[in-house]
Formats: C-alpha cells, structure tokens, sequence
C-alpha cells in the first residue's frame, strides 16, 4: 500500500526536477512556460537584434542568439548546428554588413520571415574619418535583393559626395547606437513580428510602442547631456560611433576602421597626435571586447586618459549594464566626462 501511494509523490518529484530543468535550459524570454510550445522561434545574429527581439516579442517568442556573450561579433563563424537552427526558425533578425557568415547561413536557410535591420533605417557612410583601413564587411552590406530605404542610402552616399573612399567606403552598419535610428529599426521589427505572428499583434504593437519610449528618452538624455561640451572630438579604437557622433554633433576619430581588430597605420597615430592637441581631445576610448593595447599605447603617448565606450555588440559581466539601456547610459556618462560636459 505504501509502496503504491509512494509512486505518485515519486513521479510528482520528478516532474519537478524535469520542469526546474526545462527551465533553466531556456533563454530569459522562454522560461514562462518552460518549453518552446506555441512560442515564434527566433533567431537573431547578435545581441543589438536579440534585445529587439525579446523586449518587442515579449512572451510570445523563445529567442535564440547566434553570437555568444564575450564574442566579437565580426569575426564570428558558425557551426553546422547554428546553420541548421536558422532553417528552423520562425523568423530571424539580423543586420547584414556585421557578420557575412551570418549574411551567407540567413542567405541560404529559406526562413520565410527574414527581416534585415540595415533595411529598415537610411544607412550612412563613416569611413571618411580614417583612411586606409580594411571596411570589407561592409561593403556587402547592400548587395541583396531587399531594397528598401537602406539600398537608397546606400546609393546616396556612395556617388562621388566626398563620404566614399572607393573600395574602401561601404555604408556603416553601426546603427544601434543612435537611440533614433534603432527606434526606427524597431518599429520596423514590431510590424514584422504582426505579420510574422497575428495573433499576437496587439501585444507586439504594444511592446515596441514602450521601448520606442524609452529610446526617445535615452534619446533626449544624449541631446541635453551633450549640448555644452568643452570639446566635441573623441579618440576611439573602433570606429563604432559615427551614427552617435553625427546625431550629437560629435567627432568621432577612430585610430582604426570600422573593423575593430585593424592595426592603425604610424601616419594614423601620427594624425591623431595632432588632432588630440588640436581638439583638446581627454580621453582615448577603448571597447569591452576587444584588446585595448592601442588605445594605451596612444593615450600613454598622447598624455591623454582610456576609458569604455561600449559598441554594445555584446553583453557580457565587464558591461557597464545589465542591457542596452544601461549601457548607453553609461557611454552617455563616460563621453559628458571625457568631452567636459558643463
């Protein structure tokens, strides 16, 4: 007899241990049920896409990222099951330019919802800034058949306007990091994710109505905390904040590309020298998930300060921030302090 009522309680403790296990094997935006269920599968290429995915998807998706925490997103290769979970999806979000083995596994997977970040803002061209330096990623970053106001851009700038250094130039993927331009990109997620998944419309629209909010207010925090400044020039090693700078009347002066791994040029050291004295530039900025060698090599050459300003292509424990509000609102500090905001 007790063996018999003892079954129920075993299969019950079981079924406890099995749901805490679901649970913890889920993202953060899959753990309301424990399981997929009926949840939209997304797949989205790094975190600046899975941010939008998951606060405008909300409960309805179980969001999956393609570049772990800690990795630098343009170098990242995928393995044959990361190809093969994007067929899988229900709808994937990238931004092509940033990742082309992203670009060529999104190509090729037949994901009926597929929705390009680039092509839902006007991309810009940022090379202009630094010269000789590789921008080869993005290069392709309008080459597909989505054209859509980014390919007009894309055109825009590339037609002898004096922003376009021929092969070098290629429009800046860096969108996210203007609070404007990433609302704009995330209305556009909202509609898509309507269609994409109907019945969940209201929520979506609901969703992306709140975190359009709060990006015009980070928004405005960035135009007042930036309006009086005893200088406007930065020094960065990656030249991740061309949006940012232009919507800000900043200046941003990379000692390397747009690519954050590439090693400047000596003339490029030199002319940075210059510009530090020139422009009463403080600080030298350096990123959380590259190296950060050059930045005090030239900052201990300059006489001038390091500090994080954060491209935000990852979070990871050394992040000023829990997510992408956060964190630009540390890099809204960090730049009033090295720019002297009054």
């Amino acid at each position: 007899m007790n063996v018999r009522r003892l079954i129920p309680t075993t299969a019950v403790a079981g079924a406890v241990v099995l749901g805490l296990t679901a649970l913890s094997a889920c993202s953060t935006s899959d753990a309301a049920d424990g399981g997929n269920g009926d949840k939209l599968k997304v797949t989205a290429s790094f975190y600046p896409m899975q941010f939008l995915a998951e606060r405008i998807g909300g409960e309805h998706v179980a969001v999956t990222s393609l570049t772990k925490p800690g990795v630098e997103p343009h170098d990242l290769e995928l393995t044959p099951r990361q190809i093969g979970s994007i067929s899988e999806s229900d709808y994937v979000l990238y931004l092509k330019g940033i990742q082309p083995a992203v670009d060529d596994a999104i190509k090729q997977s037949g994901v009926k919802n597929t929705v390009d970040a680039a092509t839902l803002t006007t991309l810009e061209n940022h090379g202009a800034e630094v010269s000789g330096h590789d921008h080869g990623h993005e290069e392709e970053a309008h080459e597909d058949e989505h054209g859509h106001e980014g390919e007009e851009a894309h055109e825009e700038h590339s037609e002898g306007d004096g922003h376009n250094h021929g092969e070098e130039g290629g429009a800046d993927p860096h969108i996210w990091l203007d609070p404007v331009k990433y609302a704009e990109v995330a209305k556009g997620v909202g509609k898509s994710l309507e269609k994409a998944d109907p019945d969940h419309a209201a929520d979506y629209k609901k969703n992306t109505e709140a975190l359009v909010g709060e990006l015009d207010k980070l928004n405005t925090a960035y135009e007042t905390g930036l309006k009086n400044t005893a200088t406007k020039t930065f020094i960065t090693t990656h030249s991740a904040f061309g949006y940012l700078a232009e919507r800000y009347g900043l200046t941003q002066q990379g000692i390397a590309g747009i690519d954050p791994e590439a090693e400047p040029t000596p003339a490029r050291i030199q002319e940075l020298h210059t510009v530090a004295e020139k422009e009463k530039a403080t600080t030298v900025f350096f990123e959380t998930l590259a190296s950060d060698k050059t930045a005090k090599t030239l900052a201990k050459d300059t006489g001038l300060k390091t500090g994080v300003l954060d491209p935000l292509e990852g979070i990871t424990k050394k992040s000023q921030g829990a997510d992408y509000i956060e964190v630009m609102e540390s890099n809204l500090a960090a730049l009033q302090k090295a720019l002297g905001a009054k």
